[in-house]
Formats: C-alpha cells, sequence, structure tokens
C-alpha cells in the first residue's frame, strides 16, 4: 500500500456526499473515486518532500513536571533551564512561557487533555529572538484550557490560584505567567492575548502585562484562536522589564501572516527611551464608558466596583500631578465594541480551531503540521474532554455557520472600522486612553463541580473594556495601580497604533509614583 494519503473509499465518498446533502449512486461514487486519483497521487508526492522549518538554535531537555511543594499555586507546566545567549539585553533574566507557545523538546498541551503528551518540533520565533538575547527559558506555565477563559478554573491539571489570594482567581488566560512573577519566581513571560489574555491576569495579580499593537509581535510558532485578534506580549513585575522585552520580541516576521502589509520590512524600534520620560504635557483621555460601569444583562457582565474606579481615578490625579493634561471623553461605540468582538471570536475560533484543526487555511506563512495533525486527531476523538467554554462556542460557531452562512462573521469585519475610528478619533487630539482594566477585582475560584452555567460566567464575566482592542489592534497596557483587601486593581492605558512607545511612557510615569499596594 502506498505511504501518505489513501484514495477515499467509496463507502467514504457517500458518507461525504450525505452530509453535504447530495444524491449519489454507489456506481456515481465508483466514477467521482476515479476522478480522485490523480490528485491523491499529488498529495503522494508532497509527502516525499521534507518541510522547511524554523531552526532550534539552543541545546535543551525536556524539564519536568514540578511536584506540588515546587508548585503552590499550579502555575507551573513543565520546569527547564534552557540557556540562551551568553550576553544580550536579557542576559540572567528567566522567563516564564504561556504553555500555548512552542518549545522544541519541551512538553505543551495548551491546558488541554486533548493535547497532553505532545510535544512540538520548533520553538516559536519569539522563543528564539528572546534567546538570541541572552535571556533562560525557565519553564512552561499553565494556560486556561485552549485559552477559552480569563478566569483561571479551566486548565485540565487543576484550578490555578492567585497568589495574593489563593482562594481567589489569578485571571486568564495567561494564567500561569501572571502568577510566576507575582511570587518572583521569574523576571519575565511570554503571554498570549485573544480578548484580554494578558492584561487581566496582569490586573488581578498586579503585574504589568501589554497586549501590543496587531501585528508587532510575531504569532508564528503559537497555537492560534482567531488570525485577526491573536497577540503575544510581553508580561513583567515593572514597565522597563516589559519594555526591554518587547524590544527584542517586536519585529517583522516572514512566517507569520499576520505582519503582512501591517508592519515594515525594515522596523526597528527600542523602547527604553519610553523610560523616565515622564508623562508631562502628554495628553490622556479618561473613557467615560470604560467606569461606572453598569450590570449589562445583554452579555452576562457584572457592572464596577466603585472602589476600582476609584482608585483608577485617583491613578489618573497622580498622573496630572506630574504634568499630563487630561480630560474626559465619551466614546458611546466603546460597549458595543464587546458585541464585535464577540462575533469574531465566536465564529472566526469555530473556523480556525475545528473546521481549519487550529491552522486554518489561505495565508501564506509557516504551518505547524506536527500540531494540526495531533490536534485535529485529538478533538475528534475526545470531543467529551472539552471544556465548557470551548463546546459553548464550538456548537454555537457551528450553528452560527451552518443557519447564517457567516453573514454576521462579515458584517462585523463591515462594521469594525467604526469602531477604530471612535478611538482613533479622539487619540487623535490625545496620546493615550486610559479607564480600568477590569471593573471589578478578583473573583473567588468556582468549584470544580460548579454547573455548566458558572463555569462559563467565571470564565468570561470580566471581559468589559479588554477585548475592543483585540478586535482593533490597539496596544493596551495593564498596569497595577491600588489594592484593596489584598487584591489588585489594574489600570488600562490605551494607545495609537503601533504608538506602543507612548503607552510604555505613561505606564512608567505613573509607576514611579511609588509603592502601588497602598495606593
Amino acid at each position: 500500500m502506498p505511504k501518505g494519503a489513501r484514495l477515499p473509499a467509496i463507502k467514504q465518498i457517500l458518507e461525504l456526499a450525505d452530509e453535504f446533502g447530495i444524491d449519489m449512486s454507489e456506481d456515481e461514487a465508483a466514477s467521482y473515486q476515479s476522478l480522485m486519483t490523480g490528485a491523491i497521487n499529488s498529495y503522494r508526492r508532497i509527502d516525499e518532500f521534507a518541510e522547511i522549518k524554523p531552526p532550534v538554535k539552543y541545546p535543551r531537555d525536556p524539564g519536568y513536571r514540578p511536584p506540588p511543594q515546587e508548585n503552590p499555586y499550579n502555575a507551573w507546566y513543565i520546569k527547564t533551564d534552557i540557556k540562551g545567549a551568553e550576553s544580550g539585553p536579557l542576559a540572567g533574566m528567566k522567563v516564564a512561557v504561556k504553555d500555548a507557545v512552542s518549545v522544541a523538546g519541551v512538553p505543551m498541551m495548551g491546558g488541554s487533555l486533548l493535547l497532553e503528551g505532545f510535544t512540538p518540533d520548533v520553538d516559536a520565533t519569539i522563543i528564539t529572538r528572546l534567546l538570541d538575547a541572552g535571556a533562560t527559558i525557565a519553564g512552561k506555565v499553565h494556560t486556561e484550557d485552549h485559552s477559552f477563559s480569563a478566569g483561571g478554573h479551566t486548565t485540565a491539571l487543576g484550578p490555578t490560584r492567585n497568589p495574593r489570594k489563593p482562594t481567589h482567581g489569578p485571571g486568564g488566560s495567561s494564567t500561569g505567567s501572571a502568577v510566576v512573577l507575582a511570587t518572583g519566581e521569574v523576571d519575565l513571560a511570554v503571554g498570549a492575548d485573544q480578548g484580554g489574555s494578558i492584561r487581566i491576569p496582569a490586573a488581578w495579580t498586579g503585574v504589568v502585562g501589554l497586549k501590543p499593537t496587531y501585528g508587532l509581535v510575531p504569532y508564528t510558532g503559537a497555537m492560534a484562536m482567531e488570525m485577526t485578534i491573536d497577540h503575544l506580549g510581553p508580561m513583567a513585575n515593572n514597565v522597563e522589564d516589559v519594555a526591554k522585552m518587547l524590544s527584542v520580541m517586536a519585529g517583522p516576521d516572514p512566517l507569520d501572516p499576520r505582519q503582512r502589509g501591517v508592519i515594515p520590512a525594515d522596523y526597528v524600534q527600542d523602547y527604553s527611551p519610553a523610560i523616565g520620560a515622564g508623562c508631562k504635557g502628554l495628553k490622556i483621555a479618561v473613557v467615560k464608558e470604560g467606569f461606572d460601569q453598569v450590570e449589562r444583562e445583554d452579555l452576562g457582565l457584572p457592572g464596577s466596583e466603585e472602589v476600582v474606579d476609584r482608585k483608577v481615578r485617583a491613578a489618573i490625579g497622580e498622573l496630572e500631578k506630574r504634568g499630563a493634561i487630561v480630560s474626559e471623553v465619551s466614546i458611546p461605540m466603546h460597549p458595543d465594541g464587546v458585541h464585535l468582538w464577540n462575533a469574531i471570536f465566536i465564529e472566526g475560533s469555530n473556523e480556525n480551531i475545528w473546521r481549519g484543526n487550529g491552522a486554518g487555511s489561505g495565508w501564506q506563512g509557516f504551518y505547524n503540521t506536527k500540531l494540526i495533525e495531533t490536534y485535529g486527531r485529538a478533538w475528534r476523538s475526545q470531543p467529551n474532554d472539552l471544556p465548557v467554554t470551548v463546546k459553548t462556542v464550538m456548537l454555537l460557531g457551528e450553528y452560527m455557520h451552518r443557519h447564517y452562512y457567516g453573514r454576521y462573521y462579515a458584517k462585523t469585519r463591515n462594521i469594525l472600522p467604526q469602531l477604530r475610528a471612535a478611538y482613533d478619533a479622539v487619540l487623535a487630539a490625545h496620546d493615550v486612553l486610559i479607564m480600568p482594566t477590569v471593573p471589578f477585582r478578583a473573583q473567588p475560584l468556582p468549584d470544580v463541580d460548579c454547573s455548566i452555567e458558572d463555569e462559563m460566567f467565571y470564565a468570561l464575566h470580566m471581559i468589559n473594556n479588554t477585548p475592543q482592542f483585540n478586535a482593533t489592534g490597539h496596544p493596551a497596557i495593564s498596569i497595577p495601580c491600588g489594592m484593596e483587601d489584598d487584591l489588585p486593581i489594574g489600570m488600562m492605558i490605551v494607545g495609537g497604533q503601533f504608538d506602543d512607545l507612548t503607552v510604555l511612557r505613561v505606564a512608567d510615569a505613573f509607576e514611579k509614583v511609588g509603592d502601588w499596594t497602598n495606593m
């Protein structure tokens, strides 16, 4: 029997025809089988070629699963000690990597039982860049199952706890990344953000997390959710380290289609000038709709906590004392941005993750074939191992595809420029926008045997202000600005496209006010 692709059996052709609603006899199926022979031979020839894959430059072993005494908050998946170049801007710094990002030779499960035992054979582009800059990869840290939660409770290997208050969730889906920073176990962490997954855990654990401008940091080698909202970004305990890390991670990568037509091929940026530059003369727009939020029954989102609004406004006051020019603005479309993101997230993820086996098609760049094949086989053979969040999106996304034919996704794409223009109109007269990252503090972790409704609620009830900027691509950082009852509060600073430097500058100016835990 020839290796590789096989000619479909007549029975399989009839089953496919029936699924598509095509009437077909066995004789007709045999004719179609014959017509497919030439194309199948093409697939067999493709099997004879070797793929071009990103190089793996630094030696390593697969690491180990830490025992509970080394992992009290269940933040680590695998601990490693992968050393990069002997010198560089990140020399001597330890980095934790969200377990949705490939590190060759080190297990990756994406928080899901479906990928348990999978080991990638490539380094993500940013991993190579971090190692080239002298960093040490300290290990892989837990992400929420499929990265489809912002709570901290859906990771297949058990909930991750907030080190500030272990009864509470740390936020997600870059859950472990935030926790190991807050405990001081690493200097830097890689996060991924499709709807707030860097900024929400940063806010709830009291660390700094930047979702860069869309396309600024290459996504090659990470588990994709929806190509137009996927972002990788830096996390750290201070703005200066985030700026250092961004300078290393950012820049063009011909293997990432998200950058085509978005970032110039000769792009070079050093973000260190943001540090110590202060905020004097910078114009800050306080977005009214980001504060004083009421419960949104249309989306199941709770309203604001008074203490969060108060602490964020006090932080803005500190910037004003240091020379920033502050004014309040209204962006009426801001709350509707969550509706637009929902359509992109639900239908786009359905096409990319399940129909496209985690990669989709129709784009130029690097396809992780080992991950595609492993995931495609796994989700079809283990669908009951999918979490509530994923099953909900899968079922609804497929329903929308079959009954509305992608019209809502397409219409959302046509509406989205209005939302982007609404932010840009304000940013044309201001340097940054500011609002709470999350309008309330971290919540208690739900019970492990909680209802389907509670599992979903605690996964996505905190996305009032964050996903809009995944859809529009604006850079947004969360920086801690206060504490109440041992729970941190985050302030979100949003800038113009590719003006990440100003976002970092304002964040650094606030950080230099003093110890945020006493604010």
